[in-house]
């Protein structure tokens, strides 16, 4: 049986885009973001607890090194959402089991690879990552307790896709709280409970991962398609189905490397300026997190709305989705820009108490109120691409603003220091907008519909 040949003229058609429906959509996934730093917060704190500085930087450097890996393997989430949003959209119960399935074989594999090659990757990434000897033994104690998680780590960014693309963002949020607050519990139970040490903040955390899974493999039972004949296991396997797969993966794999190697960069050049322009640069990082937090509800809404309408070939829809998700954007990054505006050194000194890097930061501050406006534009076009799965202009656009940032750090950090480089760093973004924008139309063409998404008509 096709992949469309299925029960599709009974599935109710997705919802239209409106003000109201993006924020439905928004506000859920922005809570569950924020969730993030309460769980790194507390990860810290245990740490920070333990006796012996090296304890906190080994969660440090073992978080980096999962960062790394699980981010790496975000087109799990991103191609999900896109690929099931377009299933939705065209009514296409089938195609979302199907998609779904298949995700999930690739998200087993990868994990299971993850396990296979721990103890390389372990040590060559924690080598890289620097740091003494007691802080690297400690990040490897992390590390081994967290890894065995790896499979339900990215078996879980499928079942988000998932409830994504078919616009079940409650229970999205619901998993990811589910997730963090078995996180917390285990993590004080295994820490002050068993007495595991750092190794008990990692098992802490794949615990969480096995466990959200879990609840995962129960929602996506519980809200399986009915009446669909019984899966035919070769059309998992279906070849023009898994090169469409492999292809947007490998481009979202793509891009997302790009994007690492970009920070990475950042991060490094920074350090050769010193201790404090280093730290300063970390900190006002932090103000580029916040503001990713909030305005990827607005993404991840355009994927799923710009995946349904794109799915049921509805030009109305598609057109209405871009121009309000863009609006919502473009409002939200100007609400971030003025709270850096007004309140940027009060947050400054809330996240640091040494007086130099309060300076340096506060020296660089205009730069991270300038951020949200620069940026929106290539959050928010990463979102339409995806969900309408136009992955290879998304890769093209993120190379080809990568070798902007390239360019620009080798023009200016010379002469102009930091500011120099976080002046490379808002090109960067401002490429990333720019370069998606360009490539509207061929997105436009594919898709059958024309989109105006100039900010005169986000309204």
């Amino acid at each position: 049986m096709s992949e469309s040949a299925s029960s599709s003229a009974a599935a109710p058609r997705p919802a239209a885009a409106s003000h109201r429906r993006v924020l439905a959509l928004a506000f859920p996934i922005v809570i569950a973001n924020l969730t993030q730093p309460i769980l790194g917060a507390v990860d810290t704190a245990v740490a920070g607890h333990l006796d012996g500085a090296q304890f906190l930087g080994g969660v440090a450097l073992g978080g980096l090194f999962f960062n790394f890996v699980f981010w790496g393997f975000g087109f799990l989430r991103m191609g999900t959402t896109g690929l099931v949003a377009q299933a939705h959209g065209a009514r296409d119960t089938n195609g979302i089991r199907l998609n779904v399935l298949r995700a999930l074989a690739v998200a087993f594999v990868l994990g299971i690879a993850v396990l296979a090659l721990q103890a390389p990757l372990v040590s060559f990434a924690l080598t890289a990552l620097g740091g003494s000897d007691a802080v690297r033994a400690t990040a490897h104690a992390y590390c081994r307790a967290r890894i065995w998680a790896a499979p339900f780590a990215l078996a879980n960014y499928v079942v988000l896709g998932y409830l994504l693309g078919v616009q079940r963002v409650r229970l999205a949020l619901v998993t990811q709280v589910f997730i963090n607050a078995v996180n917390i519990v285990a993590v004080l139970l295994y820490v002050y409970g068993f007495g595991w040490g750092i190794a008990g903040i990692g098992a802490a955390t794949a615990t969480a991962d096995a466990c959200g899974f879990a609840l995962g493999a129960w929602l996506l039972w519980q809200l399986r398609p009915r009446g669909l004949p019984p899966l035919v296991p070769r059309a998992l396997l279906d070849r023009a189905a898994l090169e469409r797969l492999v292809v947007l993966n490998r481009d979202i794999f793509i891009r997302t490397l790009c994007l690492l190697v970009v920070f990475g960069w950042f991060a490094h050049l920074g350090a050769k300026q010193g201790d404090a322009t280093l730290a300063a640069n970390a900190l006002l990082l932090n103000f580029q997190t916040f503001m990713a937090y909030g305005l990827d509800g607005f993404a991840h809404a355009a994927e799923a709305l710009v995946g349904a309408a794109a799915g049921a070939r509805d030009r109305a829809a598609f057109r209405q989705a871009v121009r309000i998700t863009l609006f919502w954007s473009v409002l939200g990054a100007l609400g971030f820009s003025l709270v850096y505006w007004i309140a940027g050194s009060w947050i400054v000194a809330g996240l640091t108490d040494q007086p130099a890097v309060r300076a340096v930061a506060d020296r660089y501050l205009p730069w991270a109120v300038v951020s949200p406006i620069v940026s929106v534009w290539g959050f928010l076009f990463d979102g339409v691409f995806i969900g309408a799965t136009q992955t290879r202009s998304l890769m093209r656009a993120m190379a080809a603003s990568s070798a902007v940032f390239a360019a620009a750090t080798l023009v200016l950090a010379a002469p102009l220091g930091n500011h120099g480089l976080w002046l490379a760093l808002l090109l960067f973004m401002a490429a990333r907008g720019a370069t998606l924008a360009r490539y509207l139309p061929a997105l436009s063409a594919s898709v059958g519909v024309d989109i105006d998404a100039s900010p005169a008509h986000a309204t």
